[in-house]
């Protein structure tokens, strides 16, 4: 029994393990299905503890149920590792892509294979044609009669029968042509003028301009500028064989003419040659300018200050040992070369005034208390491989004869002749200086010229930083235009003015009239609110008068204005730069220009002139009757802000803090005191300052307090603008100016000039010229349509710029008119550098 029984026990107890275990193995099955990260409760753990859970407190309470999560599908690795395999070779194929586009685009930029789509023209492209700038002398008739194509009200359109061609009349001859004198001095205590000649013996004389009363019926009255305002005379207009006959044009080769117009329109063009004055044509062949243009003055020099002592130009004539000189000497004596003594006789008695009748002129000025008048140079800008054209010559012969001559040496014509090479050392060696300018300038014009070249800019203006703004080195004659000017005047002091003049400008009228009248309107003008008239192009059609344009100036000036392009401007500091990111809310009004306004790092102890009152209390009187020191003919707005290319081309100033204030304008012709190149001078030397050609002379002016004027010259427009969006447009910078802002018309807006008369890149003004000569542009114009119509044009006084490479018919040649010197057409590099030299 007891064996059986132990037998049950043990099957029993055998019996209840497998139960057991069958129940822990269900339940290990249920929480592994649950607890599927494998967190297994401890009660079903795998040791043999689990069996009997005595380790386990009694009152432990059972774990938590978890509530099941869910859970993304988990990509395979081998799936993620093929997708990164081809994300990456996505990325290395598309960079290699954008090489290959780089370096192809670049390849057909090279090449010049890209095809751009035509930008969208400008607004103005869409103004209709005037038509009336291109009537004839039959159909003249008094200014005050006649109704203008333009300006006109936008909303009214122009009269076609006032503006209707008139009919031609072929039996009705022109009136006689009237001669033009400006040189009348009636009442003004000046010494007396002696009259120049044309030759030694003092038999020829000089022809004068003539003139037709009138304008061509429907003639357009200037859009911008006024000639009422600045005393020009716009009741008269001049035909070219009245304006250029007196030197050389409209006769032939044979009788010392040009052998150029002698086809055409020509009814009264005899009219020049046979005055009561019998004047008869000059024969130009043998005159020599240069010895007339001194023997001029040497007559005259009672009527001028006494010549003060000249700078030495220690590059071209160097020092040497009497030995060394005599046996130069001797050496010259036995040299066959006659044309150079003679070009350095000329030159020696040309460069420099004469003063031999000043000693017995002393007597007479102090009897007669004789106002003594200032000496004027005309710097004539030109290179020394310049092709001289028909037209050329005759352009020269005319400033000579009416600035120099007829005024009786009140100007000096001279030649700043720009030698390119600059491996020739002209400032070295005395025979290749007069080599190379004997062959830089026509026969007639030898001994008016003087050399420069950049290196030799370099050797004087040392030390300037250089920056190569743009590709452009800091001495080359696009961005330091006016150093060899500062030069000019620091050798020649006896010049109290200097005109930087062009090669391509053309004035329809008379010289001495235009440059006179304009020194007299700059003389009067007051200083209270110059600056800021400046800054503004004078429409007279939109502004009124030009009292009218004074007070709108001074409003804008003094409250400001709610106009847009102030969005584009920023605060203005007290020395004239913008704050970056202020708003132009926050300040309407900007500060007049009150005497000078220095930089930083202004040159000190230059005796600047200073106001005698404030702004406030003077009454437009303080520069009334004082001579301007900077003309100009274009706006002097403030770059500042814009978007004109060379805004930040400064050389040498302090710019941590700010930028110096600056003016600029467009063209370099322009009109300069012998006191402001001698800042310019100094500036240069002793602070090693520049700036960009046309910012230099405005911005040194405003640092010292100069009197600078902006010269609201006539300026007229090839198209039917309305005078309004035109005053918008030119006056588009801050507060009604011309600048201060990126919506100035100064930068990316210089295409609105292409259709003025005067710009250094305009269109009409070429044109308008040709077609004043008789030649054909676009298919317009020519001498039969001239004979067929109303006759050849007559304009009035029109300054033009730039007039470029006209060439005419010459008689007996068959081809078209040359210079005395050779010369060929202009390549593309030459035609680059005439427009760094004339912009």
């Amino acid at each position: 029994m007891a064996s059986e029984k132990s037998t049950f026990q043990l099957e029993s107890y055998e019996s209840s393990s497998e139960s057991d275990l069958e129940k822990a193995h269900y339940a290990r099955r249920k929480t592994s299905t649950r607890f599927h990260r494998g967190k297994v409760p401890s009660t079903y753990s795998s040791s043999s503890r689990e069996l009997s859970g005595s380790h386990q407190h009694l009152l432990q309470t059972s774990p938590k149920k978890r509530r099941s999560g869910y859970y993304f599908y988990r990509v395979p690795q081998k799936v993620v590792k093929y997708m990164c395999w081809a994300l990456l070779s996505t990325i290395i194929i598309f960079v290699l892509c954008l090489i290959r586009a780089s370096y192809t685009s670049s390849r057909q930029v090279e090449m010049g294979t890209v095809e751009k789509s035509p930008p969208k023209p400008p607004p103005w492209e869409a103004f209709p044609f005037l038509t009336r700038y291109h009537g004839g002398i039959r159909s003249l008739i008094p200014r005050k009669e006649n109704v203008p194509e333009y300006p006109h009200d936008p909303e009214e359109k122009p009269d076609p029968e006032a503006n209707a061609t008139t009919a031609v009349n072929y039996d009705r001859s022109l009136p006689k042509s009237i001669s033009f004198d400006p040189y009348a001095t009636a009442g003004v205590n000046y010494a007396e003028k002696l009259e120049c000649f044309l030759d030694p013996k003092d038999t020829v004389r000089i022809p004068r301009v003539h003139y037709y009363p009138g304008v061509m019926k429907g003639f357009p009255d200037a859009v911008m500028g006024s000639s009422d305002v600045l005393g020009l005379r716009n009741d008269i207009c001049f035909e070219r064989f009245g304006r250029l006959g007196p030197y050389g044009y409209g006769y032939s080769l044979r009788r010392g003419g040009t052998g150029a117009g002698l086809h055409g329109d020509r009814e009264g063009a005899e009219d020049v040659r046979t005055e009561s004055e019998a004047i008869s044509e000059v024969d130009y062949s043998t005159v020599q300018w240069a010895k007339v243009q001194a023997s001029c003055a040497t007559k005259n020099a009672a009527r001028y200050h006494p010549i003060e002592h000249a700078g030495e130009d220690i590059f071209v004539s160097p020092k040497t040992d009497e030995k060394e000189t005599m046996g130069a000497d001797s050496r010259a004596d036995e040299s066959d070369d006659v044309m150079r003594d003679s070009n350095l006789e000329r030159r020696a008695g040309q460069n420099r005034p004469q003063a031999g009748n000043q000693s017995s002129a002393d007597p007479e000025r102090s009897k007669k208390n004789v106002i003594l008048l200032p000496r004027t140079a005309v710097l004539i800008r030109t290179w020394w491989d310049f092709h001289y054209t028909t037209e050329d010559i005759i352009y020269l012969r005319s400033l000579i004869a009416e600035l120099s001559l007829l005024s009786g040496g009140e100007f000096t014509i001279h030649f700043l002749i720009h030698v390119r090479d600059d491996n020739v050392p002209i400032w070295a060696d005395q025979k290749i200086y007069d080599r190379i300018l004997e062959n830089a300038l026509p026969a007639e014009f030898q001994g008016m010229g003087t050399l420069w070249s950049e290196r030799q800019m370099g050797l004087i203006y040392g030390g300037i930083q250089e920056s190569f703004f743009r590709d452009l080195p800091v001495h080359g004659v696009y961005r330091s235009t006016f150093m060899p000017v500062q030069y000019f005047s620091h050798l020649h002091p006896e010049y109290n003015f200097v005109w930087n003049w062009e090669m391509d400008v053309r004035y329809t009228g008379q010289w001495y009239h235009f440059f006179d009248q304009i020194r007299k309107w700059t003389k009067a003008q007051p200083r209270k609110g110059l600056w800021e008239r400046n800054g503004r192009f004078y429409i007279p059609s939109v502004h009124g008068s030009w009292e009218d344009f004074k007070q709108m100036v001074r409003v804008q000036t003094e409250m400001g204005t709610d106009s847009p392009n102030n969005i584009w401007s920023g605060l203005k500091t007290p020395t004239g730069n913008s704050i970056p990111g202020s708003s132009s809310t926050q300040q309407k009004a900007d500060t007049p220009v009150w005497g000078p306004e220095p930089p930083l790092d202004v040159l000190t102890d230059q005796n600047d002139p200073q106001s005698p009152t404030t702004h406030e209390k003077d009454k437009y009187e303080w520069g009334v009757g004082e001579e301007a020191d900077l003309i100009t003919f274009n706006p002097l707005f403030d770059p500042d802000g814009t978007t004109w290319f060379f805004t930040k081309d400064i050389t040498g100033y302090n710019t941590t803090s700010s930028l110096p204030p600056r003016r600029a304008a467009i063209t370099t012709s322009s009109r300069l005191s012998k006191r402001l190149l001698t800042l310019m001078h100094r500036e240069t030397v002793l602070k090693r300052h520049t700036m960009f050609s046309e910012m230099w002379p405005p911005s040194v002016s405003l640092h010292h307090g100069l009197k600078a004027v902006y010269a609201p010259h006539p300026m007229y427009i090839d198209r039917d603008w309305p005078p309004a969006y035109l005053a918008a447009v030119m006056n588009a910078g801050r507060n009604g100016a011309s600048g201060g802002a990126r919506t100035s018309v100064y930068g990316g807006r210089e295409h609105n000039f292409k259709g003025t008369t005067w710009f250094y890149d305009a269109g009409f003004a070429p044109n308008l010229w040709r077609r004043w000569l008789g030649l054909k542009v676009d298919n317009d114009g020519g001498e039969r349509e001239e004979v067929a119509g109303e006759g050849r044009m007559c304009l009035p006084g029109v300054l033009l710029h730039p007039v470029k490479g006209v060439e005419r018919v010459v008689e007996g040649s068959g081809k078209f008119g040359a210079s005395d010197r050779g010369g060929g057409e202009m390549d593309g590099e030459e035609a680059g550098v005439e427009e760094q030299e004339n912009r």
